[in-house]
């Protein structure tokens, strides 16, 4: 759905449900992860791209501490006050804009209350971060409408803390922070330890494919806090004899092959993929540097390899679409993309191909 539609459907929904002044626009994009899957909260690496899929709030300042939501796609409303907020169980769409309130405020922000719209087509539930999307997107909203400036960095740690602390869900920094610095015909490699970024161009004649398997999964809900917990685990239990090894992604596979008798069996595969996840996406963007589309879609295929083997994240909906994508016309490369369990894989293909790659893979999976 192109932005001006999006822009149109925020509006006449806050013509009918407000009356007064006019809003104002504020739009974050969804985005696709090429390489890089549950790397960024063990420290490592990640490469996300923007997407052509966003959230777009009307919003207009109150001079109380009210804030009114409507949201297109739920047709359904939600209010809170600024000086307390809690979760809508009714409405849980909406605690991903309290919790950026919230944590706007803690870190001694003032805020104004607000009546705002949404809407949005990143796909719910689908690994293109349509929460991240809500999140940036409100609190851009939020500070222009209370005169607070933050840097982009903060913004994008403050919806970080939002999901972690209000919602629940213990996701890393990549989805917000490429919700805020992405651009256009680039790549944005992000050291997640740091927060160290670097824009990389993607090369001429390709084209990145998403297929949605249509299946959804609940991340807070999911085993994906599960996994970041046997990270942890791993992690820990490699501290005790490498002492340089803060996070997962100060190992190297040798080091870790070196203590498998010492790390249980399950943890040792789920750190495995994250130490060869942080080398791939390192060696991925030298080969886009280099022009190497080919080399760059090998590494896709040797992701989604070890997120199905050893991180164990996939699924039969998944694994399907993929091997789809790989017998279709002009596939470089295909992996799953986003947490797992569901949602979307993500393709890299020759861009005179990519129509005939798109029919082929949907006409397979049906």
């Amino acid at each position: 759905m192109a932005l001006e539609i999006l822009r149109q459907l925020a509006a006449s929904a806050f013509v009918q449900r407000y009356s007064g002044g006019r809003p104002r626009f504020f739009q974050a994009p969804g985005r696709v992860n090429l390489i890089g899957e549950h790397t960024d909260y063990n420290d490592g690496f990640v490469l996300p791209v923007a997407i052509d899929r966003q959230v777009v709030i009307a919003a207009r300042g109150r001079n109380d501490h009210r804030v009114s939501l409507w949201s297109v796609s739920f047709e359904q409303g939600s209010e809170f006050d600024l000086e307390r907020i809690e979760p809508d169980e009714v409405a849980p769409w909406s605690n991903y804009v309290r919790g950026v309130a919230l944590m706007f405020q803690q870190q001694g922000f003032a805020l104004r209350g607000m009546d705002a719209t949404i809407a949005g087509d990143v796909p719910i539930g689908s690994g293109l971060s349509s929460s991240a999307a809500l999140e940036v997107a409100s609190a851009t909203a939020l500070s222009a409408l209370s005169d607070v400036s933050v840097s982009p960095v903060t913004l994008a740690q403050i919806c970080q803390r939002a999901e972690n602390e209000f919602v629940g869900m213990k996701c890393g920094i990549m989805d917000q922070f490429i919700a805020v610095l992405g651009q256009a015909g680039n790549a944005l490699l992000i050291d997640c330890r740091d927060l160290d970024h670097e824009l990389v161009p993607v090369p001429n004649g390709v084209s990145i494919v998403i297929c949605d398997t249509m299946k959804q999964r609940g991340l807070v809900e999911s085993e994906y806090n599960l996994r970041r917990q046997q990270c942890e685990a791993g992690a820990r239990i490699l501290r005790e004899r490498l002492p340089n090894v803060r996070a997962l992604r100060d190992a190297t596979l040798q080091q870790l092959e070196s203590q498998a008798d010492t790390v249980p069996r399950t943890v040792l595969r789920r750190c495995r993929h994250v130490v060869s996840e942080n080398q791939r996406v390192l060696a991925a963007v030298e080969a886009l540097r280099d022009n190497d589309v080919a080399d760059f879609g090998r590494f896709m295929d040797l992701s989604h390899a070890s997120l199905r083997d050893d991180y164990e994240v996939s699924c039969r909906e998944l694994d399907e679409m993929v091997w789809l994508a790989r017998d279709a016309p002009g596939c470089l490369g295909a992996r799953m993309t986003g947490a797992g369990f569901g949602g979307c894989t993500v393709n890299l293909v020759r861009e005179d191909q990519a129509e005939a790659f798109s029919g082929k893979v949907r006409e397979g999976y049906l």
